[in-house]
């Protein structure tokens, strides 16, 4: 009888495939001649934290947090009153273009706008966390019990039906959910300082740059301790104190001119020959615009991105295999579990972006700081969700242990889970992907950032459009493919 692999089987079997081809032609290389000597020296610097050495330090934390809290803010707001009515296409098809373009991406587009004013890092966080806060919340809905709607009378509102029934059954998740929201736009903002503005990424890259590898230790120090401590010091009856406080913390004095804002909205970003105008040959024109940024800069963008991607996504699958047993109670005792919880927090705190941006300094410009990046990061944040679910698991008392326990007892259980999460974050590593080329990965963003330092607006608004489509199809192909293999996510693990 011959073995026929079942529709999951053959799926992995595809995408283990597909990477293997990628890794062929991709630049997988350490490129910096003694790359130890520098490790060496990041790693005394890293034992030896200096807190003194960066000037203004606590207005960097504060800056920080006031564009994290302000920009969550904001997005929970907009993101549960679209959930309200994202039965509408419209209303999905705006959230998932907005959730698509990197916080990055937003920020360059501000910045041509608003400067550096605060206004550029607080939309940067709140415009696309508002596409996804209000995809989660509707799925929420979606989950939650609505046996309740049938006892309302006829003709009740949506908004009234929300308020007054849904709201309080969901309340709890929602809470829980923007907390970890929150958490996200702390790393965000870090990243935004990266491109200028005032926040904690500002003096983490001065600061490495320059080998000052002791401030870099102190400042991710501190970086993790504020993330760590967000559940003792984010309190509900703070909140109103901490956004009065961040309003008034951030430099407001910055200007923008409003013929600038117009002049970009209406003229830069309008692709070139049908700015200029050309008369019966403006067409012809902008066909051969279209033609050579596609063929010049979008297809090896894209193909970078997706290869990247695909790498980062079977890489980040297997380290997850190797992380979820280090807190699980059911393969390891309490002190390597404990060892296990805070290495996974400190993987899962660290932004890719400063990640990649760590490992390039030390490597050298190829795909692999950003492969190990992107890894480490997702698969930390995978093997932590996937540990906890492992402590809701019941084995039997004669259950076999060591090596036999994780292979025959706990893996086929998480198995399945485990790929939810993982087709789940297929999106997210993608969208890291594509920023990653600002850091001279050559993916969009790398073509993205060129065109927006020779002030080529129209160039990046196209590029920045496609980068979205990339991430709108892969989003698309993860919810069929999960469909498809049935792999749901529980509320637990998302």
């Amino acid at each position: 009888m011959k073995w026929a692999p079942s529709p999951l089987c053959r799926t992995i079997i595809a995408f283990v495939a597909i990477t293997l081809v990628c890794l062929i032609f991709s630049d997988i290389a350490v490129t910096t001649v003694e790359p130890w000597p520098e490790f060496r020296r990041l790693l005394a610097g890293l034992i030896t934290p200096n807190f003194f050495g960066t000037e203004k330090l606590t207005q960097a934390i504060l800056y920080t947090l006031s564009f994290a809290l302000l920009g969550v803010v904001l997005a929970n707001l907009f993101g549960l009153l679209l959930a309200v009515f994202f039965s509408s296409r419209i209303v999905r098809v705006g959230c998932a273009i907005v959730r698509s373009v990197h916080e990055l991406f937003w920020a360059l587009i501000f910045l041509q706008i608003f400067g550096l004013s605060p206004l550029t890092g607080i939309l940067a966080i709140a415009i696309p966390y508002t596409g996804i806060i209000a995809k989660v919340y509707s799925e929420i809905l979606e989950e939650a019990d609505s046996r309740a709607l049938e006892t309302l009378p006829t003709g009740t509102g949506r908004v009234s039906a929300f308020i007054f029934v849904r709201l309080p059954d969901v309340w709890a998740q929602f809470r829980t959910y923007s907390m970890y929201r929150l958490e996200c736009g702390i790393r965000s903002s870090a990243v935004l300082g990266f491109i200028g503005l005032p926040t904690i990424g500002f003096h983490l890259e001065s600061a490495f740059k320059e080998g000052h590898y002791s401030e870099v230790s102190a400042l991710l120090l501190l970086f993790y301790i504020v993330i760590a401590s967000i559940r003792v010091w984010v309190k509900r009856g703070l909140l109103p104190l901490y956004l009065i406080g961040a309003v008034i913390v951030l430099p407001w004095g910055v200007s923008f001119s409003l013929s600038n804002i117009a002049r970009f909205l209406t003229q830069d970003i309008v692709p070139h020959p049908l700015r200029v105008g050309g008369g019966e040959n403006m067409i012809s024109l902008f066909w051969d615009w279209l033609y050579m940024m596609t063929v010049d800069q979008a297809l090896p963008g894209i193909l970078a991105t997706v290869q990247l991607t695909m790498i980062a996504l079977v890489a980040t699958g297997l380290l997850t295999l190797v992380l979820f047993p280090l807190i699980s109670p059911l393969l390891m005792g309490r002190g390597c579990r404990l060892g296990g919880h805070i290495f996974l927090v400190i993987m899962r705190s660290t932004p890719e972006y400063i990640l990649a941006f760590i490992l390039l300094q030390i490597w050298g410009p190829s795909m692999l700081p950003a492969v190990v990046a992107l890894m480490l990061h997702n698969g930390a944040i995978i093997g932590h969700l996937v540990g906890r679910y492992t402590e809701t698991l019941k084995l039997r008392q004669d259950a076999v242990k060591g090596v036999n326990r994780y292979f025959y007892e706990v893996l086929p259980r998480v198995y399945r889970p485990m790929l939810a999460l993982l087709f789940y974050r297929w999106e997210v590593i993608m969208r890291e992907t594509a920023i990653l080329g600002i850091l001279g990965i050559a993916t969009l963003g790398f073509y993205v950032d060129s065109a927006f330092a020779d002030l080529r607006f129209d160039r990046a608004i196209y590029l920045i459009i496609l980068t979205a489509l990339l991430n709108i199809g892969v989003d698309m192909l993860s919810r069929l493919i999960r469909k498809q293999l049935r792999l749901q996510t529980s509320l637990e693990l998302s």
